[in-house]
């Protein structure tokens, strides 16, 4: 019997020729990534069981990204940022990406990708559970816990079971009104937010493998809300286009076996799938967007690592171009390239930034702002009982502040198309040529 892509690279990383669902193994880690919140915790625990004046197993491997609780005048928010700033002075730490600086990044997520930290057939953790963003590369990638993290820090390895895979394929051509969102959105809704657990979600098929590199990191940036350990999609000439520019490291392609064993094997129709959102307070509370245009809105949300990027903000300003929005529009950047990338991409002679500023939108910092709540001041946070729509991962009571809020998921197209009317809008009203 044949092994999936991430039983490969497991038994590639602890030494065996094989290994199966359910084994436990010793992996050894080629990244380990934190930032402001989860950093100062790992961090502690590091010194405490390894000695203040340990040194990490290895500084070109770890990845320290403030990104949180950055912009924003709170002391103990910014005391994070003290911490792990003087701890990437301590250990002299290459790929520290300081707030403040002109190497500072934005959300760690889309940034671990964009500097080249994305590798295919690497094992890659990190203290926060969207890091499975990074399976969209070919590798595999997941989130941990502050102490599994200070373990790794001072070993370079981690204890792992191997997780059974299950497979989503998607045959044909998605249509022009969809986006990655709405494919992970009409998944979580079919399989539930414990449907994955502790499981490999993969992702295949023909449409699966026509989409960029930022719609890839998208399909697996939310394996968490079905409860998924990672997500995988088999890295081919879109991944080394991208990191072409990017990585200056070997890496090593893996691909599955066809007579690898899958504990679930989906196949869809892509050709037939509709814009879909997730209704409060559950990423698998999904509905079909045309049947929520009743739902009146206070805001639009675009930003974070789930739908800040290049491809999501130039999606938003096709809908957006040459309109004025009706209700408040946040627009936010995951990181600086791609804030200086909305101001050099034209659409119709207009810069992608331009288009937002002249429809009255509002522009935030680079970073995840009000996806995760955040202090008080945190740009785009939720403050009284506002309705929301949002290409940001979780609309559990409170993830975008004040647990009053009701936050409905969406696609960057949806969302602009509901940010111009104000109410749940499926995006198709504004794009009549491709219906």
């Amino acid at each position: 019997m044949g092994m999936t892509i991430t039983e490969k690279i497991i038994a590639a990383h602890s030494g065996k020729a094989s290994v199966k669902p359910g084994d436990n193994v010793w992996v050894d880690v080629d990244v380990l990534m934190t930032h402001d919140v989860c950093g100062p915790g790992t961090i502690g625990i590091f010194k405490k069981q390894f000695g203040d004046t340990a040194k990490v197993w290895d500084r070109e491997k770890v990845v320290i990204i403030p990104d949180h609780y950055i912009f924003t005048s709170d002391p103990h928010a910014n005391r994070n940022v003290d911490i792990i700033r003087a701890f990437a002075k301590e250990q002299d730490l290459p790929y520290y990406y300081d707030v403040g600086t002109d190497n500072y990044k934005g959300v760690c997520h889309v940034a671990l990708a964009q500097e080249g930290h994305n590798r295919p057939g690497e094992v890659l953790f990190g203290t926060d559970s969207h890091t499975c963003t990074s399976g969209a590369f070919g590798m595999f990638s997941t989130g941990i816990g502050n102490t599994d993290a200070a373990f790794i820090l001072g070993t370079g390895k981690l204890w792992v079971k191997v997780p059974e895979t299950m497979r989503f394929e998607f045959r044909g051509q998605f249509p022009p009104y969809l986006m990655a969102k709405d494919i992970l959105l009409q998944v979580i809704g079919d399989i539930g937010c414990d449907g994955a657990t502790y499981r490999t979600m993969e992702w295949a098929g023909d449409a699966v493998m026509s989409l960029s590199m930022e719609e890839r990191m998208t399909l697996c940036n939310m394996a968490i809300e079905a409860g998924g350990k990672n997500a995988v999609i088999e890295a081919d000439q879109t991944t080394f286009d991208y990191l072409e520019t990017r990585n200056k490291k070997p890496y090593n392609v893996v691909h599955g076996d066809a007579d690898a064993n899958t504990f679930f094997h989906k196949v869809y129709d892509a050709d037939k799938m509709e814009p879909v959102v997730a209704k409060p307070h559950s990423p698998d509370n999904r509905a079909l967007a045309r049947e929520c245009s009743d739902v009146k809105l206070d805001r639009a949300y675009i930003g974070s690592c789930t739908g800040g990027k290049l491809t999501d903000f130039i999606a938003a300003a096709e809908i957006l171009k040459g309109e004025k929005v009706k209700i408040g529009t946040f627009i936010v950047p995951a990181t600086m390239e791609v804030e200086q990338e909305l101001n050099t991409h034209k659409i119709d002679g207009k810069t992608v930034m331009q288009i937002f500023e002249e429809a009255g939108c509002h522009i935030g910092e680079p970073s995840c702002a009000a996806c995760l709540g955040g202090p008080a001041d945190t740009f785009g946070r939720t403050q009284g009982s506002e309705v929301v729509i949002s290409t940001t991962n979780r609309n559990f009571p409170g993830r975008m502040g004040s647990k009053q809020s009701s936050v409905f998921l969406a696609s960057p197209y949806t969302a602009a198309a509901s940010a111009l009317t104000g109410r749940v809008t499926d995006p198709r009203e504004f794009m009549a040529a491709a219906v």
